[in-house]
């Protein structure tokens, strides 16, 4: 699995590499000091796994995240333990508390599952699928979310209002921008400020002016304009 270590402390980066030379299937693909330096490494290295320091000079480990369109797994480390509530509420794949001790590097690699690693090619798309996991962040909330479980994403504004569970989270990201990344096997532009996800469909009505109305299964109800209708008849099979 292609690591990234992100930690703005030389030491703390030593030492968890040091840890982590047991575990065969851990990658050290790079280190990064920094917010920039990650985003670079990120974009550069595209790895399966960020081991992140929360608290560093000028953006937080969170701001890294929040910049990412696809964000990789991730185990926080931090010597901040008044961070640790926070952590578990965006759903971190494990949290740990510096100094890191052996037996509980060993417990987070423990949770990592062995899954299939997609062609490189398909890597370099950056299509964002179902299976990706984004993360959002909206005032002091945080959380990891699997694109699958996004049922709507709605423009606002500058923000885009993410539909999610019983959470509508906004981002500030551009619908436009964001529909150029999505995976059109499972998202759809149903106007110019909805792109729905087509496994949340559950029901579809006639509409004004040639349009259609669609209910999803978390009880909203899009239209979907006239010249988007006969696209999304053809994705529905209709």
């Amino acid at each position: 699995m292609k690591t990234l270590i992100v930690d703005d402390e030389r030491l703390a980066r030593k030492e968890l590499i040091n840890l982590l030379k047991p575990f065969q299937q851990i990658e050290i693909v790079g280190e990064a000091t920094d917010v920039e330096d990650a985003q670079e490494q990120i974009a550069k290295l595209k790895p399966e796994l960020i081991f992140l320091d929360i608290q560093m000079p000028g953006k937080t480990g969170f701001d890294l995240l929040e910049s990412l369109d696809a964000v990789p797994k991730v185990i926080f480390t931090t010597a901040y333990d008044e961070f640790a509530l926070k952590a578990f509420e965006v759903n971190a794949l494990d949290y740990l508390l510096k100094p890191i001790q052996p037996e509980r590097l060993e417990e987070a690699i423990n949770k990592l599952k062995v899954e299939e690693t997609p062609p490189t090619a398909e890597i370099e798309k950056r299509t964002l699928g179902k299976e990706d996991q984004v993360f959002v962040k909206d005032g002091d909330k945080c959380w990891f979310v699997k694109l699958a479980d996004v049922r709507l994403f709605e423009s606002d504004g500058n923000y885009i209002k993410v539909y999610f569970g019983g959470n509508k989270p906004m981002i500030h990201k551009s619908l436009n921008a964001l529909d150029e990344r999505l995976d059109d096997r499972t998202f759809f532009r149903a106007s110019r400020k909805h792109i729905i996800n087509l496994g949340w469909v559950e029901n579809i009505d006639t509409w004004f002016n040639g349009g259609l109305l669609v209910q999803l299964r978390g009880g909203e109800k899009i239209e979907v304009s006239r010249r988007q209708a006969s696209r999304f008849k053809e994705k529905m099979s209709l």
